[in-house]
């Protein structure tokens, strides 16, 4: 069984990667479809509203204190390869390094700064709205299953 530091990092790379999967979850199945109900001009205001202020120290000191943690967890676990867990703690790290984190930077980033550079109430923010609802929603499904799956994983590392 894991334990000492070790378990702590584990224990704390559950907790992250499940917030993580939970504010991603929340978003996935009604955040967006509110606000995709809503005419395009307040739905785009309000989702870059949205984006502003997730870009703030609480969600951010989990998100990307979850993400250093996997990156840790994971090289340690390359490092020391212990006798129980690793394969699942390499799982963990890779879906939250890559499910959750990669897709965030590569899919999920691009589309808000897309959103962000058009005014709210234009014809090239209503036309667009539609697009990004479907795109996002459907990159955030990801980042979901990821997360959980690396909550998943790390604790069945934990219970290996």
């Amino acid at each position: 069984m894991i334990d000492g530091p070790y378990y702590v990092l584990t224990v704390l790379g559950v907790l992250g990667t499940g917030l993580t999967a939970g504010v991603f979850c929340a978003f996935s199945t009604f955040v967006m479809r509110g606000l995709a109900a809503l005419p395009p001009a307040q739905g785009v205001a309000a989702m870059r509203t949205v984006n502003t202020a997730a870009v703030r120290p609480a969600f951010m000191l989990v998100f990307l204190g979850s993400t250093l943690l996997c990156a840790v967890l994971t090289v340690v676990t390359f490092v020391l390869w212990p006798t129980e867990g690793a394969v699942e703690l390499l799982a963990g790290g890779a879906l939250f390094l890559v499910g959750s984190f990669g897709v965030t930077a590569v899919a999920n980033v691009p589309r808000n700064d897309a959103l962000a550079r058009l005014e709210p109430g234009s014809g090239e923010a209503a036309a667009y709205w539609p697009r990004y609802v479907r795109e996002w929603t459907r990159w955030n499904h990801v980042r979901t299953v990821a997360s959980a799956g690396a909550a998943l994983a790390y604790v069945l590392a934990l219970t290996g």
